[in-house]
């Protein structure tokens, strides 16, 4: 029976791993047991802050409103309450660009929603 060499499959999966943990400091990047633990978190803290992330910009927008409604004396909860209650129906993503970006539309928009508190 003829001799069979193995390791190829086994160098080609580690070279992979190695390769991915590229950037990775001291260890994590060069050697396959460090950089395959490294990988697996970086994997979990990946999968984990996709979602934070979108907690975190919903965060933001609430906190541009907010500063940018307290121009017009109104504070965030109000703003958006008298919003509601206008059947002015912009998410908070738009409105906290609008409050950067222009800030004349903004203020329409917080007029129309004054109208509508009692």
């Amino acid at each position: 029976m003829t001799r069979v060499k193995r390791g190829v499959m086994a160098n080609k999966r580690r070279k992979k791993v190695i390769k991915k943990a590229k950037g990775f400091l001291n260890a994590r990047s060069k050697k396959y047991k460090a950089a395959k633990e490294a990988l697996m978190k970086a994997g979990t803290y990946a999968y984990r802050d996709r979602k934070v992330k979108k907690r975190t910009m919903r965060a933001l927008w609430q906190i541009r409103i907010n500063a940018k409604a307290r121009e017009f004396g109104l504070s965030y909860n109000r703003f958006i309450h008298a919003l509601k209650l206008a059947k002015i129906e912009i998410d908070r993503k738009i409105l906290s660009e609008l409050a950067i970006e222009d800030p004349k539309i903004f203020k329409n928009i917080v007029e129309k929603a004054k109208e509508n508190i009692k």
